[in-house]
Formats: structure tokens, sequence, C-alpha cells
């Protein structure tokens, strides 16, 4: 079979002024790391597929799954560009693995 990996990120900006607020924040984020997301910066998360198939699928659970207030935004890219991202400030954490290459498929 031939994949076509793909990258799915999560961009939010959520209030987090009272307490529900916080419990809705915490719960999306909760949600993000169960699914498989992991961070690439504070409020961006990004989560490695198999192609656009799964991707769509993906997004539709973000949807699902979504706060009631706040800004929720959803892109996929493909792992070629993704790869051509460059750092212009700072650096990249090498302590998460962030590649296919142990991916394995059921």
């Amino acid at each position: 079979m031939n994949y076509r990996y793909m990258r799915v990120l999560v961009m939010f900006d959520l209030p987090t002024l009272t307490s529900s607020d916080l419990k809705e924040y915490r719960r999306f984020r909760k949600y993000l790391i169960q699914s498989g997301f992991m961070m690439l910066q504070e409020s961006v998360y990004i989560k490695l597929v198999q192609n656009s198939s799964v991707a769509i699928t993906v997004t539709e659970n973000v949807k699902k799954n979504k706060p009631p207030d706040g800004l929720v935004q959803v892109l996929g890219i493909t792992e070629k560009q993704f790869s051509k991202m460059e750092i212009v400030v700072g650096e990249s954490k090498k302590d998460v693995i962030d590649s296919d290459e142990r991916l394995v498929i059921l």
C-alpha cells in the first residue's frame, strides 16, 4: 500500500477567565493528548496520520470535541510541507520522536 503521510495541526486560543473556562480548556487539551496529538508549542498540537482520509476523520473528531467558546483551527499539511518548516528563533526539542520511521500499521 502506498501511504501519503500527513500532519494535522490544531491551533487554539481558549478563554481561561472562569473556572468553567479552565475546565473546558483542560478537557480539550486532555482530549488532544489522548487522541495522539503532540504539543508542537503552547496551544499548537500536531498528529501524524497515514493519509488525507485519516486526516479528515481526525478533523471531524476534533470538531466533535471542540470547546463551546474560543478559537480552534485545524490545518492538514503533507509530511513534505511539514519537513520544510524553518525554526527562526529558539531550538527544537529532541526528546520527542517526531518522525514516521517507527510507525506501525496494523
